[in-house]
Parts: structure tokens; sequence; C-alpha cells
């Protein structure tokens, strides 16, 4: 026994021995000083989706996607395949009991020694059977003891990937929610500045009849009635592009709750209506706790680390139990008689001893994903407080242009005005009317994608703070 004993504690020396040392990275989560200066936990990101947007035509859209969306449905059996992975890896550190029943018949040369046998048994059938068979039935039982957590760990992996898995799946909500939600109201803008060239065609026919009437009472000549005219053809020309640029993002919604092309039902309400509430971003230990790419990241860099562990045990000698009990005969009748019983137990110690290269390799790369999933967790807090600080600032800036754009519409209007009145009054002539009409026009659709791209920095930075999956 104590032979025994000395021979496996030599088979883990020498297998154990030289195990490469790696070179292991701590992750950093330390983040700037300047980000902690908030003091408010008040978080949107705690808000459900439906209370964010109010707007019951989104919701109904988003609703849609989230049980349509492709992308989605994919990694909800992307999740099951993972759980699968969970069960499978908690079977390997569990005892194997396998049944097996074995039938057959073996016919060897004549001139061989079982041959010769087989001969003397037809020559002599009172010396035995009338034919050789083989015949078992029995249990069968394997069991690797798990010595040096090998396998566990390789459970706790899988399941901390199941974990990820999820975060990921709650990632890609937390997007298409988003994404939905930007492209909704960009589809909003489109219909505003479609009325918008509409209004303003109907403004620039009005101008046109007028200079025509100008032109028969000789006081402009054709030149002003031409530029009238071209400038009535580009305004209405602007419509068709405005109308592609529906279609599309209707699209696009429609592809993102999983549907084919129809008409997207939306609201009426002037883009310039919808309100932009005060964003309150909480205290930045939230965003580590709500972003779930970040957890996602935590998550990965945990289950590599345990890869580690799990390779660096292939150095160490595995150790299994296996057993067996049934019956055995070389004639079916014979074969649940208790003489045909048999069974046996055997102890097993494997190690590697000459040539670990590929487990040297499997070992390096397994610290090398670690290292690089602890640059892609510091990759992903760094990315997450950036996009927030971008997003708040987007909300304060597109905020005072909103403010300043309004202004400067408002102020163009009333020079439409004064412009046609003086034009018809002779004291102004067709160019500034022209010019003024042309200005207006653009800055009231300004003032729309001003408005726009405030709305989609309020999707942003809900995005950006972890609103949405929850």
């Amino acid at each position: 026994m104590n032979n025994k004993i000395i021979i496996i504690f030599a088979i883990v020396c020498l297998t154990a021995c030289k195990i490469p040392a790696l070179v292991s990275k701590q992750e950093n989560k330390s983040v700037p000083a300047y980000y902690n200066e908030a003091q408010d936990s008040t978080n949107i990101a705690s808000i459900k989706w439906r209370q964010y947007f109010t707007d019951p035509y989104l919701n109904a859209i988003i609703d849609s996607a989230l049980k349509n969306n492709q992308e989605l449905n994919i990694a909800l059996r992307e999740i099951e395949m993972d759980k699968n992975e969970i069960q499978a890896r908690k079977g390997e550190y569990l005892p194997f009991v396998n049944m097996a029943g074995v039938a057959g018949i073996d016919k060897t040369g004549k001139y061989t020694w079982d041959g010769l046998a087989e001969e003397d048994l037809k020559a002599n059938p009172e010396k035995g059977p009338k034919y050789i068979g083989d015949f078992r039935a029995g249990i069968y039982a394997s069991w690797e003891l798990d010595v040096w957590k090998k396998l566990r760990n390789a459970k706790k992996s899988a399941a901390i990937k199941y974990f990820a898995t999820i975060e990921g799946k709650n990632f890609i909500v937390t997007n298409l929610i988003a994404e939905i939600s930007s492209s909704y109201y960009e589809l909003l803008a489109l219909d505003n500045m479609m009325a918008i060239v509409q209004q303003n065609i109907e403004l620039q026919k009005n101008a046109l009849q007028m200079v025509k009437l100008e032109k028969e009472a000789a006081k402009v000549s054709q030149l002003a009635v031409n530029r009238f005219d071209a400038q009535l053809l580009h305004t209405q020309n602007l419509q068709y592009d405005i109308q592609q640029q529906i279609v599309v993002t209707e699209n696009k919604i429609n592809f993102l709750a999983g549907r084919f092309t129809q008409h997207v039902a939306r609201t009426s309400t002037s883009l310039n209506d919808i309100p932009v509430e005060m964003i309150h971003s909480g205290i930045p230990t939230q965003l580590l706790l709500n972003r779930t790419d970040i957890r996602q990241a935590e998550l990965a860099l945990a289950a590599s680390k345990l890869d580690v562990q799990v390779a660096r045990a292939n150095f160490y000698p595995s150790f299994s139990l296996n057993a067996g009990s049934g019956f055995t005969a070389f004639n079916p009748s014979y074969i649940f008689k208790p003489e045909a019983l048999l069974y046996n137990f055997a102890g097993d110690a494997v190690g590697p001893l000459i040539n670990k290269n590929g487990i040297i390799a499997t070992y390096k790369n397994a610290n090398e994903k670690q290292i690089i999933s602890a640059y892609q967790y510091e990759r992903t807090i760094l990315s997450a407080f950036i996009e927030v600080a971008n997003q708040l600032s987007f909300i304060n800036n597109y905020k005072n242009s909103y403010e300043t754009k309004s202004k400067e519409v408002e102020i163009l209007n009333q020079s439409v005005d004064i412009s046609n009145k003086l034009f018809t009054s002779s004291k102004a002539d067709y160019i500034e009317v022209l010019l003024t009409q042309r200005e207006a026009l653009d800055a009231r659709i300004e003032l729309i994608e001003t408005k726009l791209k405030q709305l989609q920095a309020k999707v942003n930075i809900y995005r950006a703070l972890g609103g949405g999956w929850n």
C-alpha cells in the first residue's frame, strides 16, 4: 500500500513541475475625479421605458420589436445554449453509469489454436457447446475525481458565461429600444419637414402669382417671374427627397420590429411640441450597475480567470474510478446463472510526463484571454463614461441651440411678411423677397433638425445610462 502511495506522489510531482509562470493583469475600475462630482443619485435609467417614452404609437412599435426582432430572438436561443452548457459541465464531475449488452459469435480459421479447439469440439460434442459465442449484460460505471477542481471550475465558468449572455441580451434590448425611438423621432421630423415644405410651396405659389401681376403692370421684368418660378420648383423638389427618407426610415423601423414593409402608425403632434424633460444622470457607481455591457464584460473577465485555473489543472494528473458488474457466458442460456457473474473495480492516475506542448499552449492562451478580457472590461467602462459625458453635453448644447434657432425662425417669419409688403409697395426688390423666403425655409427646417437632435440626445442618454432593459 505504501508503495502505491509513493508511486502516485511521484506521478504528481513529475507532472506538476515546471508549470509556466504567466503574468496576469488586474483590471482597473477607477474613474477620473471629475466624474465623482455628481451627488444626486436620481437616475433616469431606473425609469421603465414605457414611462420614459410616453408616445403610445412608439410604445406599440417597441412592444412588437421585443417579440419579433430576429437579433433578440437569436440572443434568447444563445442563452438556452449556454444554459445547456452548464448542464453538460455539471455532468462531467458526476459518475457516469452505463448499461450494456453484447451478443456475438466468433468463427476463427481452422489452422489457429482457437480453430483447432473448435474442430476438437465438433469431433467430441460432449466436451463443450456446439458453437463458441460471446454474450454479456451488465452495468459499467466511471467517475473522474475532481481533485484539482478542474471540472467544477469549468462548470462555474459555464455558469458565469450563461449570465454574461443574459447581460448581452439585455444590452441588445437597450440598444433596440434606443434605435427604434431614435428612428421614430426621425420619422416625425421628416413629417414636420414635409409639412413645412408644402406650406412654403403654397406661399411661393401665391408669391409667383403676385409677381406675374406685377409684370403685367410693367413693374417687374420676366426675370423676376423666372426667379420666383425657379424658387417654387426648387422647393417642390425638396419634398421628393424627404419622401424617400420617410420610406427608408419606415422600413428601418419595420426591420427592427421584425416585420415586412408597412405604414408606420405615428402621432401627428408637432415635433416642436414634444417636451424634453430634465435629465438626471445619477452617480458614477450607478453606471457600473446599470450598464449591461459593463456587467457582461465583468462576467466575461470572471469566466476567463476560471478558464486559466481549468487550463492549469491539466498539468496535474487526473484520477478516475472504474467499476463494472454483469454476466458473461459463451451460451445465452447460461448468462444469468450465478457462475456467469463478473465484476471489476479499478482506479487510474494519469498525468502528462513528456511533450506538454499542447497543455502549455492551452494554458498560455487561457492566460492571454484573461488579460484581453481585463482590457476589454476597462475599455467598456471608459467607453461608457465618455458616452455619458458626450450625451450630457449634447443635451445642454442642443437645448441652447434650439432656443437660439427658435428666435431666428421667429424673426425670419416676420421678415417674410415685411418683404412681401415692401415689394408690393415697390420699396424692396424681388431678390430681397426670394432671399428672405429661402432663409426662412432653411431656418424652419434647421429648427426641426435641432429638435430632432435634442430628442435623439434624450434617447441616447437613456441608453448610455443603461436604461430600457429592465
